[in-house]
Parts: C-alpha cells; structure tokens; sequence
C-alpha cells in the first residue's frame, strides 16, 4: 500500500496538473500501456476479494475459539463489521485517509465527504503508468478499514453489548483508523520524515491499530464470569469448534496473499511473488515455533497455539514482506510464534481476557513485525529502527487513547457490558434471540 500515496483519492487534480498522455479513455484503451493496466487492475480485484474473504476467517477464528452459547452473536459481529466499515470508509474515511497533495507531512487533512470523481480519465487511478482505477483503489482500501474492527471483536467477545460494539465500529473505521493511515500512506508526518517510517501492509497501520482497540477494550470491559478464581488463577474457558477455527485461519492464510500481495499495488511478478514466498515462510514459521514453545510449555501440543503461531507470523511479517528474503522471512516468523505463546500467558497473568488471543496477535506482533523492519531485510539499520519506534509509539498512543475514551463514553451513555444473567445464559439469547446450534442441546442451558 505504501506505493498509493500520491494517487489514491486525489485523482482528479492530478489529472488536471499533469498534462493528459491521453485525451480520453478510447485513446488509452487503444495504447500498448492499456493490457498492462488491465493485468494491474484485475490483479488488484482479485487482492480486494481475497482480503474480503478474511472476514469469513475471521468469524471462524473467533467463533471456534469461544462458547456455542455466543455463537450466533459472533457471526452476527463478523456480517455487519464489513458493512459499516464499508459505507463508513465511503463515506469520510477514504478522504481523511488520502486528503491530497496539500497535506503532505501533515498530521490531518480531509478532502470532503463521499467517494466519486466525475472525469472518465480521471476514473483510472493513473494512466501515466498502468496503474489501476479509482474504484478499484478504494475497494482495496476499504477491505483494509474493516479488518482493524473486525480485530477487535474478537478480544471484547462473549460480553460485549451487541449495539454498543456497533457504535465503537463507526467511530474506529470512521475516524481513528483513517488518521493514522494518513501519516504514513495518505503521505502525512511519518511519511515525510528524514527516514520515512515504513510498512508496507500494515502490521502497525492495521493490525497494530486493531490490537490497540482490542487492548482498550478488554481493560473497560474486564474479564468473563469464570475466568479469573477469587485467588487470581486461570479457568480455561474452552472454545466449542477447533475445526471452525482451524477453518478459518486457513482462510486467512489464503487471505493474506491478497493482503501482502496486493500492497504491491500492481502484477509486477516478482515483486508479487517474493511477498507471497515471504508471507508463506513466515506463517509457516510461526506455527512451527509457536507449536514447540507450547509443548516444552505445557507438556502437550496446543491446537489453538499453533493456529494463533500462524496467524502471528503472518502479522509479523507484514510490515516488510517484499523488503525480507526467505532466511529473514522465516527468522521473523519462528520470533513470531514465539512471542504469541509468552504473549497469551502474560496477559492472562495479568487478567486481561482475549478469548482469542487477537492482542497477541495483532498487537504484539504487530509491535515486532514494524520493528524487524529496522533490523532485518534491505532497510535494515540505526536510523530505521527508530523511525519504526516514533511510528509505532504514535500510531499507538493515538489509537490506544481514542479507543478507550471511545469505549468509556459508550459505556457512560448507553452501556458495554451485557447483564451477568444475559452472558452466563448466552448472548445469542439475549442479544438475538436465537441460537446457532438449535437442533442440539440448547447452548444456554
């Protein structure tokens, strides 16, 4: 994504600076650069469709990973979080996220509420050099907005009031998310700087972000009924479906090559090759180190430990997939892996409850994805390292800020947190009414 910046969302005045190559569509489609733009662009749909598909695994994981009781509740998160972050990302994200040239090394910029250009040439991205079409440009972003809310749905599941998680929604993918993403690929402060704070797919601008929220979240909220004993221990609370969750991180593999993939923002073949090469070695990398750290941990090999090493591989290698080679892909993912298992235990001995683990994913991993930027692959050094550092500590701070105030005033105004009788009793239930699993032993009881 970090080669969108001066393109996405400020299509039309830099039609009208630059003198056309072409005096409209026909002449381009007519030009040799036309096929070429063509490859691009379907590329790019077929990379919007993938990481669209990410939210499928998404509710897999985390539906796996909790109670049959909430089942219903979680897929119903997962079905309307792409649909607001969609109309809100049309909406005002996508122009606070790309406000223009004239907020280059800026902190804020909007470029005006809707999506829409009204000039046929101006409708292609950038016909100067076969990139690919506006819409396609904001398809691919607005996948991009929905996955930090969708993050967080997961770590607040199982107690959070379904209208009161919505709201958090429209705020995170309308206004938190979008700022963020500014300084850095809307061409803002981090982008400007004497050395550029770099991520290419966003392992902090995404993933960092969503695990922010989830960390807010989870400390509002507390913990679930059972899960911490008066003296302080941990009561595993089991989830229901390995295979619906091992489903869905295979999903979100698959899903990943379209979202480290299409960062390349064109078909180069080995440019989109070495990311996806990178991508695979690192998630594979994960689940190995993550599935022997549990074992020597544990004295038995945990499922949802290997799943989550293969999802924090994935994460980490994100920030700098076409920047690693394959030695450097793997070292970061089996860091990973590593990370995600010390990660679950630490935040359960401090009693912050993540059913799914998505703060060990995300957030930490996150955290050391942007970083093995500066130490590892072609942008490695001193200098580097700490524009990854100012990044990460903004990007963070900021988010981390937000989305607890955000989650305080929701909880002032209209309530977070389900009654004690409505979580022990299901919130498929209480919330919908229904339940997921109806011809089986009634989940609530």
């Amino acid at each position: 994504m970090a080669g969108a910046l001066a393109a996405l969302a400020v299509v039309a005045p830099l039609v009208a600076q630059d003198a056309p190559k072409y005096a409209d569509v026909a002449a381009f489609q007519a030009s040799p650069e036309y096929t070429l733009f063509t490859v691009n662009n379907v590329w790019m749909m077929v990379a919007a469709s993938l990481v669209f598909f990410m939210n499928l695994g998404f509710a897999c994981v985390e539906s796996g990973l909790t109670r049959s009781k909430n089942t219903a509740n979680i897929m119903f998160k997962n079905t309307i979080v792409p649909c607001i972050g969609i109309l809100t990302y049309a909406f005002i994200g996508f122009n606070l996220m790309y406000p223009g040239a004239d907020y280059a090394g800026k902190w804020f910029g909007f470029a005006g509420v809707g999506i829409g250009v009204t000039d046929e040439v101006a409708s292609l991205t950038n016909v100067y050099n076969a990139g690919y079409t506006y819409w396609t440009d904001f398809l691919y972003q607005a996948m991009f907005a929905a996955t930090a809310a969708t993050i967080v749905s997961g770590a607040v599941a199982e107690r959070i009031k379904l209208s009161s998680f919505m709201v958090f929604t429209v705020l995170i993918v309308t206004i938190s998310y979008p700022i963020t993403g500014m300084w850095k690929w809307g061409n803002g402060w981090l982008n400007t700087m004497a050395t550029p704070f770099y991520d290419f797919a966003g392992s902090t601008l995404v993933h960092s972000v969503g695990g922010w929220g989830a960390l807010a979240g989870i400390i509002i909220l507390g913990p679930r009924i059972g899960k911490y004993n008066k003296e302080g221990k941990v009561l595993p609370i089991l989830g229901h479906s390995i295979p619906l969750a091992t489903i869905g991180v295979f999903i979100l593999w698959l899903g990943w090559f379209g979202f480290n993939g299409g960062s390349v923002l064109s078909a180069n073949p080995g440019a989109v090759s070495l990311v996806l090469v990178t991508t695979s070695l690192a998630a594979a990398a994960g689940g190995v180190s993550s599935t022997l750290t549990s074992w020597l941990l544990q004295k038995k090999p945990d499922v949802s430990m290997a799943l989550n090493g293969i999802l924090a591989g994935l994460v980490a290698i994100t920030a700098g997939a076409d920047q690693m080679g394959p030695n450097e892909a793997i070292i970061i993912g089996l860091i990973g892996g590593i990370l995600v298992v010390f990660s679950v235990f630490f935040f359960d001995k401090i009693k912050l409850d993540d059913p799914v683990g998505a703060t060990s994913v995300h957030l930490v991993n996150g955290i050391w994805g942007t970083l093995a930027v500066g130490l590892f692959g072609k942008l490695a050094g001193g200098a580097q390292l700490m524009s990854q550092l100012k990044g990460i500590v903004a990007i963070g701070a900021f988010t981390f800020i937000f989305c607890f105030v955000s989650f305080y005033v929701i909880k002032i105004v209209m309530g977070l947190r389900v009654s004690a009788e409505e979580e022990i009793e299901g919130l498929d239930v209480g919330e919908h009414g229904n339940e997921a699993y109806p011809d089986f032993t009634p989940a609530h009881k």
